[in-house]
């Protein structure tokens, strides 16, 4: 299991989306999970039970996982399709918190990706979200900010990416 986490707006979907592709290029069975598929706004990280009984814990006993993704194609979080994740050689978790302490005994590999300055990692948001998301936005990397000073996630990592090595 490995884990791509950073702030948002740092790049972490592109390089895991490359880490899965190359994966698989090789032969090897890889599923990818990200937690931009269980967080809200006003749950940016609580959501964590859903990923670890519908997810973690089927896959570890050798069972597809399944999980309600969150649908933000309207920018309003709501309950979107069921998504089940047959069981991969190599998990690849993706997002904000993917790389939590509690979940570090279980991770073959901790990636954190920095992703340039909160501005610019912003200015990337809004591109991607849509320039309405932008207060929500820099709400979420205040959140995040707080977040990973306590979680410990970047000293934590094996492995600091920037987007310039990728």
């Amino acid at each position: 299991m490995l884990a791509v986490d950073g702030p948002s707006g740092s790049g972490k979907s592109t390089l895991a989306g490359k880490i899965v592709a190359d994966l698989a290029g090789r032969g090897v069975r890889v599923a990818l999970v990200s937690t931009d598929e269980f967080a809200t706004w006003d749950e940016p990280v609580s959501w964590w039970p859903r990923l670890e009984t519908g997810v973690l814990e089927p896959l570890r006993a050798g069972r597809p996982g399944r999980y309600r993704r969150v649908d933000w194609s309207t920018c309003v979080p709501l309950p979107g399709e069921e998504v089940e994740i047959p069981v991969p050689e190599v998990l690849v978790l993706e997002g904000v918190s993917s790389g939590r302490a509690r979940m570090r005994p279980s991770l073959s590999l901790l990636a954190w990706l920095d992703g340039g300055s909160e501005a610019e990692r912003l200015d990337r948001g809004a591109e991607r979200d849509g320039e309405g998301s932008r207060a929500d936005l820099r709400r979420w990397q205040l959140f995040e900010r707080g977040w990973f000073a306590v979680d410990g996630t970047r000293a934590a990592a094996d492995r600091v990416v920037t987007s310039r090595e990728w």
